[in-house]
């Protein structure tokens, strides 16, 4: 029997410019069209990231608004997930748009190394975000750049600003951080195990790693993210024309492993969410 893996599609980011690659969506229209191709291709989670008039980063809840009701509306049941990530954004904005009562919410519990920067998230920054997210009933997705990016965790939930079971996401193959490693993944599931046994997982992988690190969270029965704010190539020097082909190419792999794209319902019953089975047969 084949089991449901959660597929979260990344449509923006932060860093891609439509100087390189014209598939980027960046307003709020294009974003919701964009995250529509990629549900119909079989995503059941939508990872937000806006831009402004410049294709800045951008806190902006007008922006964030405009594309969950974009999605909500051409998406039945896909599960809204907005980014609280700081590059490009001040520390005291990150968490404006939660107002909007996205389902889930990105929530990095720690400070790491980027190629070009510091990505910067003191005690004062996790603190806050998570203390908005248990405030608004959002779900963090917790996203592990480091090791020690779990056992933070666990001190957010001993310290009542998590409840449990937690979802976390492992990021690998960013410079200066966790690397593209499948015994490091192995790691990384194993320790969340320890500490948090009832805890779910994902991976995704940055650039060339991207398909990569899906086939290994789909062997291990994680789930798995695609999309163009970590990788905007199908293949070697061939740019992806869209999110939608890039969660089908991860659509491809899951018979290989046993596994199907989980409906929009399936995903919120792993996750403990509680949503609408409005989209249960959506990938039917």
């Amino acid at each position: 029997m084949t089991t449901p893996v959660i597929i979260t599609v990344a449509i923006t980011g932060s860093v891609p410019r439509k100087k390189d690659t014209p598939a980027i969506p960046v307003e709020p229209d294009e974003q919701v069209e964009s995250t529509h191709q990629a549900f119909e291709a079989g995503a059941s989670i939508a990872h937000i990231h806006v831009r402004d008039e410049h294709e800045n980063p951008s806190s902006d809840p007008g922006r964030f608004r405009r594309v969950q009701e974009g999605i909500r509306r051409h998406c039945p049941g896909m599960i809204v997930q907005f980014s609280t990530g700081g590059r490009g954004r001040r520390h005291e904005e990150r968490g404006a748009p939660l107002v909007h009562l996205p389902d889930m919410a990105s929530l990095t519990t720690g400070s790491t190394n980027f190629a070009t920067m510091v990505y910067e998230n003191s005690w004062e920054v996790v603190d806050g975000l998570a203390r908005q997210m248990l405030t608004f009933g959002i779900k963090p997705e917790i996203e592990v750049f480091d090791l020690a990016m779990i056992y933070n965790t666990v001190d957010l939930i001993e310290r009542g600003l998590l409840t449990r079971p937690v979802h976390a996401q492992f990021v690998l193959g960013n410079r200066g951080a966790l690397p593209a490693s499948e015994p490091v993944l192995d790691l990384l599931v194993a320790e969340l195990r320890r500490v948090l046994p009832d805890a779910t997982w994902g991976a995704l992988g940055i650039g060339r790693h991207q398909l990569t690190v899906n086939r290994w969270a789909l062997a291990r029965g994680g789930h798995a993210r695609t999309g163009l704010e970590d990788n905007i190539y199908s293949s070697y020097k061939i740019l992806a024309k869209s999110n939608a082909e890039l969660v089908g190419l991860c659509v491809d792999l899951c018979p290989e492993y046993d596994r199907r794209p989980a409906t929009p319902a399936e995903a919120a019953s792993i996750l403990g969410l509680r949503i609408p089975a409005i989209g249960a047969a959506a990938h039917a």
